[in-house]
């Protein structure tokens, strides 16, 4: 289904049923959409014409009966509206003749569903299909429409808060196929190994007191960055006495996004 989807648009669509799940929502609905890709692509914050996010959110929330949320480990279906959100994305890039379905053609989707809660509220927002559409039309991109790609430092903050409530599948795509990860004790994990073992190797990171911050950049250029970043209170059962950890991160450019290769787990003697 999602085989034409850059992993941006991918990704969206992932935090759309995480956004689904923290409302108690059956269904990702058309505003779990606008939600998903407002966390995704910075730059559609930027041209929406009031504060962004928070707005969104907050209109979203006046007009939604919230339920009891759910773990996102819980499967949940496309509504039909939403269904019809991606239907009217593939269109919209068959329109321009481009093969991959990005962020930009699912918010025109979303934006053809008029009358859905989404649209409603992106509408309001100034964003409008017929405009969209004819920009991207003569601009023809090859990849996201969305200008600039996000600061470097950001996708790695938006990794380590995300330890805490995404699913594995989600921060999962935040690494390069070839990425390589050392746990606490100096045991070395491959890209499929991770993804296997996601919870197992992030269940320190993911406590509810575990804190993070981000010490130093010592290499932090156009092509790649080198973060160091100390953990408090990521306590391992079998090393009691060890509750600080620090990582060392290696991102590189990925398309127009970045990914994570390295990460490397070294113990703190408090």
């Amino acid at each position: 289904m999602f085989a034409r989807y850059t992993e941006k648009a991918r990704r969206a669509v992932f935090f759309a049923r995480y956004e689904a799940s923290q409302y108690g929502n059956p269904y990702i609905e058309t505003e779990h959409l606008l939600l998903g890709l407002l966390r995704e692509d910075r730059a559609l914050r930027g041209i929406l014409r009031d504060t962004g996010t928070e707005s969104v959110r907050a209109e979203i929330e006046r007009r939604i009966t919230r339920s009891e949320r759910f773990a996102t480990s819980v499967e949940v279906p496309l509504s039909a509206d939403s269904k019809k959100v991606l239907h009217f994305a593939a269109e919209e890039a068959d329109r321009l003749g481009q093969r991959h379905i990005g962020t930009e053609h699912l918010l025109l989707g979303l934006l053809r569903v008029e009358g859905s809660l989404g649209a409603q509220v992106a509408r309001a927002r100034g964003l409008n299909a017929e405009e969209l559409r004819e920009k991207l039309a003569k601009e023809l991109l090859p990849v996201s429409f969305w200008k600039p790609s996000p600061p470097i430092l950001e996708v790695l903050e938006d990794f380590l808060t995300g330890l805490k409530s995404r699913s594995a599948q989600d921060l999962m795509a935040f690494f390069a196929k070839h990425a390589q990860f050392v746990d606490v004790h100096g045991k070395r994990w491959n890209y499929e190994e991770m993804a296997k073992n996601f919870e197992d190797i992030f269940a320190p990171y993911a406590k509810k007191n575990a804190s993070f911050t981000i010490e130093a950049t010592p290499v932090n250029s156009s092509d790649h960055l080198v973060a160091v970043v100390l953990w408090k209170n990521a306590l391992v059962a079998s090393m009691d006495r060890v509750w600080m950890h620090r990582m060392t991160v290696v991102l590189v450019p990925k398309g127009e996004e970045w990914a994570i290769v390295s990460m490397h787990i070294t113990p703190v003697q408090p």
